[in-house]
This record gives structure tokens, C-alpha cells and sequence, in this order.
């Protein structure tokens, strides 16, 4: 069997976990919390990387940073997982979805003015499969009506628009380092502070209220609750793990450039006699390689590809059902225009099994088996003529 992931393992994991048993440190903030963040902080040029427990936490404290107050709106894709919602909706905010772009599955950067009123206060784009929003545009229209820009950059870890690393163009950036993800410490996460005068907050917000970072670095005689806040440190046992992985990204990261370059360039032959549709990447952006996917004709054929595929031993998945359709997102939010592309291309679209691990010769399997369903259903359907 071919599973869809297996976590990526570099081989210095157990060492540097190791390490802190040896020196007795567990909890959040130690030296490889630290190494962690000065990484990010020199790979993306961010003012302040703070490693969390999740994304879902980094989402959070965005949100109190973006200081979101009941009855405020955030307009973001509902095209996404459900943290990038939820992290607003518990400040008491209304989400606001618009539609997609079907190319890159990225938030239609047209759509989101008309979204706006007196009571936004930030915009999330998602850089879906570690490509780029037009964050150029998005900025510009921020600016204009002074609202943050939270990028949603849970799978945008390596991955970059015009130059900039995902994650640090906005005034704050969420990355993930689920076991899912390119990058992963099991479960972890990153808040990229790009705005310098939230920095000294984010710092409050991370240990819980208190300015302890603060004491630790001499500038006060003690800490002491200034504001609102929680635990959102990883431990250091996350964060040597972490380590382990982001100082072999750049490897991991050309490997699975190599696969997604072998998924795209077999299964070409059956974009062009229009069977599926490939993944568009724009010229200015560089993507990571985290997700390979296809999209077909419609969630009837994705049904039937999946379960042929399964039969051979190749496990795929879909993803999100768009949040608007849900019981919580009608609850908490709203579809503002038409969902022209939302709901249809979300159940066209099949992701293919893509893991650091996986071989050549399986992705050629897969895309042998994708073909010959193709081949049979072409035969199938000439059959009623």
C-alpha cells in the first residue's frame, strides 16, 4: 500500500531530544526554541518568529494581536481548514468568506473589497499548497482601508511570492509544523510578527500575559500580568525535534520538488486530452511541493478515481468542504457574492500521495493507474455509441 503521507524523519530527531534530557530543560523557551526561531527569523527576514504549540495557536494570538472585538469581521476563503476561522470567531468576530481563484485555489484577490465594511478589520489570505496569494494586491487594499493582513501560511513553510517567504509579507504570518507538513515536530507551529510594533505584544500575548520575556533580558526589576495572553510555548522537547527538520529543509523541500515535477510531467499527456486539470503555479511564486493534486470532471468521478485507486493499494484523500457549507460557518459567517468556484472545485480536486519517502517509480505507478482508469472509462462511454 502507497498511504498518502508518512512523516519525514531526518535521523537527528532522537539525538537532540536526547539533549534535553541531558540537560533537564522540557519546557517552552529553551536553547532549541531559540535556535528555532532565529532560524525562521533569517530564512524569512520576519522581525519575530515565536515557536507555538500549533498553528491553530499562532492563529490565535493573531488574533488578539489584530485586537478582533465582538461584531468585527474578517474576510478570508472558505476554502480552508477550520482554524483559520475558528481562531477569529472565539474573539467574537463574523467571518466573512469570498470565492476562490480556480487555478490556484488561493482567495480571488477581486472579491475581497467588495467584502469590506465598517466593521472589517483584517484580511487572512491561505496560500493554498504552499502557493502565494497575491499578497501585492491584498496588501494595497489593507492599506487603503487600514485593515491587518494575517497570512494563513499553515503550508507555505519554504515556499515564497515575488522573493518574500509566505508568511512574512503580512503584519503577522501562521506557519505549521503538523505531521502532515513538509516541516513537522508531530504537532507545532510559528507566529511570524512582520509588523515591528506588534513584537513587544506578541511577546506579552505568548507568555501568557506577562512580560517575563522582558525581565528575562534585564529591561524590568520583575514581571508581572500586563495583558491578556495564554500558553502558547511549544515545549523544548517540540522544538528539538523542530530543529531537526528545519536544518535539512532545504533538502526535504527539493525532494519533494523532484516528485511534484514527476506527478506533473506524467500526468500531462491527460491534462492535455482534457481529462484532469493540473495545478497552475504563477511565474512569481515558488512553491514547496507540499500537496500534488488533480482535479476531474466532477465529485462523482472523484468518487469513482479514488475508489479505483484504493483497490490498488494507493490511498488518496479530498479536502476541505468549503467552511460557509457548514453548521458553524453559517453560524459564524457568511458567503459574500457568489459562490462561483468554492464548491464546485473543492469536489473536483484529489490529492495524490506526496511524503518525502515516496519513490519514483510509485509516483509513476500512480499516474500508470490514473491513466488506465481514464483509458477504461474513455472505452466504457464508447460503448453507448
Amino acid at each position: 500500500m502507497i498511504p498518502f503521507n508518512r512523516p519525514v524523519l531526518t535521523g537527528k530527531e532522537q539525538k537532540y531530544i536526547a539533549e534535553t534530557f541531558t540537560k533537564r530543560k522540557f519546557c517552552g523557551g529553551g536553547e532549541f526554541s531559540e535556535k528555532c526561531s532565529k532560524w525562521i527569523e533569517k530564512k524569512t527576514g520576519t522581525k519575530r518568529a515565536l515557536i507555538t504549540t500549533s498553528c491553530t495557536d499562532a492563529l490565535e494570538m493573531s488574533a488578539i494581536l489584530s485586537n478582533i472585538q465582538p461584531g468585527d469581521e474578517v474576510i478570508m476563503p472558505s476554502f480552508t481548514f477550520v482554524s483559520t476561522a475558528t481562531a477569529f470567531v472565539l474573539r467574537g468576530a463574523k467571518i466573512k468568506f469570498v470565492d476562490i481563484r480556480p487555478d490556484t485555489m488561493n482567495i480571488d484577490e477581486t472579491k475581497i473589497e467588495n467584502a469590506i465594511t465598517s466593521r472589517t478589520k483584517a484580511i487572512v489570505p491561505v496560500h493554498y499548497a504552499g502557493v502565494g496569494c497575491e499578497m501585492d494586491t491584498i496588501n494595497e487594499i489593507a492599506k487603503e482601508y487600514n485593515l491587518y493582513v494575517i497570512e494563513d501560511a499553515a503550508q507555505g513553510v519554504m515556499a515564497s511570492y515575488k522573493g518574500k517567504a509566505l508568511g512574512s509579507i503580512g503584519d503577522l504570518g501562521c506557519y505549521s509544523f503538523h505531521e502532515t507538513k513538509n516541516i513537522q515536530s508531530g504537532e507545532g507551529g510559528a507566529l511570524l510578527v512582520n509588523n515591528e510594533k506588534l513584537v513587544y505584544r506578541a511577546e506579552v500575548i505568548y507568555e501568557k500575559g506577562t512580560n517575563r520575556l522582558a525581565f528575562s533580558r534585564g529591561l524590568v526589576d520583575r514581571y508581572t500580568w500586563i495583558d491578556v495572553g495564554s500558553s502558547f510555548l511549544a515545549s523544548e522537547l517540540n522544538a528539538a525535534f523542530l530543529y531537526a527538520q528545519l536544518e535539512d529543509a532545504h533538502l526535504i523541500t527539493d525532494r519533494r520538488l523532484k516528485l511534484w515535477n514527476r506527478y506533473y510531467e506524467n500526468l500531462k499527456p491527460l491534462e492535455k486530452k482534457e481529462y484532469i486539470e493540473l495545478p497552475k503555479i504563477p511565474e512569481h511564486c515558488q512553491h514547496n511541493g507540499h500537496i500534488f493534486w488533480i482535479k476531474v470532471k466532477d465529485k462523482e468521478e472523484r468518487t469513482s478515481l479514488m475508489s479505483f485507486l484504493k483497490s490498488k493499494g494507493i490511498q488518496t484523500t479530498f479536502h476541505y468542504i468549503p467552511l460557509h457549507t457548514a453548521p458553524a460557518g453559517k453560524k459564524y459567517g457568511e458567503f459574500v457574492g457568489e459562490d462561483v468556484y468554492t464548491t464546485r472545485e473543492s469536489e473536483r480536486l484529489i490529492r495524490l500521495p506526496m511524503f518525502y519517502d515516496l519513490q519514483e517509480k510509485e509516483v509513476d505507478m500512480i499516474c500508470d493507474y490514473i491513466n488506465v482508469f481514464f483509458i477504461k472509462k474513455s472505452a466504457l462511454s464508447r460503448t453507448f455509441y
